[in-house]
């Protein structure tokens, strides 16, 4: 059913198949509005005009030009030096966005939904996290509106797996997801309820368990993973940050080399296929947990097959109520973030469920 929403996202790329893969990393081909021209190894990218593009008349531009800077610091001061015209997509806090307002009122900036989640991952072949009732008292731990109210200052969202709405189509109502574990306002009972676990499973106050948390060290994983450790602190653990370089963490997560994690589930759209049969499934490639629940998968190919979408909503409600249930990746919270441009910039869209799926700009022209 979501075949041609998949094909068209920006996961899908078009590009020749007797193209080597060493090749295409130098000399990327493929069929949108601009062509590559020069790649310069933490410097920068430039594009230029394809003049062969499939539409009439686009694009506008003449060319693309990203200038890579690591430091998120940097680049904010570049763009309030009016170096750039429009900031890197979504990456810009809502701390910042209030600093970027102050300096530059001239800019125009845009608070969206990223579909990109902040999850609490657990690997459940480890012991002691091979017990349930462990890995439940953790997810009972978490207080989401501290992470909201501190990272975002109050503009993300709590939801489940699904990307909740208005952005989200398919994401459990707000209502039934605040009756289920840890989803509630009252963090200090679901708190109590973690510690009795805890003490029933032999840890206290005087015999705390010592858990490292892994993260990748940029702060959308590092700020939250620092929160997560203070929280699971409140419940008898003696928890320490673990922040692992760019290059490592996804493979690192991929051999479940970890024990306990944050990271981020980035979805390439807003629908049940991608995100349950990608994160979900027994044996999914990124199903970093090791979760699997042959019942749940049958439940992900019947939504998937249903082609009434009010019946496919009450599936995929199932299925995220089960997730939860079962503490399967547990989700603590949903970041917004900002895009900033500067006035001359025209016709760019912001998507609001993917932060992968903007990026034609065939219709992007510079009142210059």
């Amino acid at each position: 059913m979501s075949f041609l929403a998949l094909l068209a996202t920006g996961w899908s790329p078009v590009y020749p198949c007797h193209v080597s893969p060493g090749e295409m990393r130098r000399y990327p081909i493929g069929t949108g509005p601009f062509k590559f021209v020069d790649f310069k190894p933490n410097q920068s990218i430039a594009l230029a005009r394809n003049p062969d593009y499939w539409k009439p008349g686009r694009p506008y531009l003449d060319g693309i030009e990203y200038t890579i800077i690591r430091d998120p610091a940097t680049a904010r001061l570049a763009f309030i030096a009016g170096k750039f015209d429009v900031s890197w997509p979504y990456r810009i806090t809502i701390p910042v966005l209030k600093d970027i307002e102050t300096q530059v009122p001239a800019a125009q900036c845009e608070v969206d939904a990223t579909n990109v989640n902040r999850t609490l991952i657990i690997n459940r072949d480890k012991p002691p996290f091979d017990s349930p009732e462990l890995r439940r008292a953790m997810a009972l731990a978490l207080d989401r509106k501290a992470f909201v109210d501190i990272i975002t200052q109050g503009q993300g969202d709590i939801g489940g797996p699904m990307l909740l709405g208005p952005e989200g189509i398919w994401g459990m109502p707000s209502e039934m997801l605040q009756a289920l574990q840890g989803f509630g306002s009252d963090t200090e009972k679901s708190r109590t309820e973690a510690r009795r676990i805890m003490q029933k499973l032999g840890y206290g106050p005087n015999n705390k368990l010592a858990v490292t948390v892994s993260t990748r060290n940029v702060p959308p994983y590092r700020d939250p993973a620092v929160i997560l450790i203070s929280q699971l602190n409140e419940i008898h653990m003696d928890a320490t940050l673990d922040p692992v370089d760019t290059v490592n963490w996804y493979p690192k997560v991929m051999r479940k080399d970890f024990t306990v994690g944050l990271n981020v589930t980035e979805s390439a759209l807003d629908d049940p296929d991608q995100q349950f049969y990608e994160n979900y499934v027994c044996g999914a490639d990124r199903n970093y947990t090791g979760y699997c629940n042959p019942e749940v998968d049958k439940l992900v190919d019947r939504q998937s097959a249903e082609t009434n979408v009010e019946k496919r909503k009450q599936l995929v409600w199932e299925i995220e109520r089960r997730l939860i249930e079962d503490g399967a990746r547990p989700v603590i919270f949903y970041p917004r973030g900002a895009t900033c441009r500067y006035p001359q910039v025209k016709n760019l869209t912001i998507m609001v469920n993917s932060i992968y799926n903007g990026w034609r700009v065939e219709d992007l022209w510079l009142d210059k």
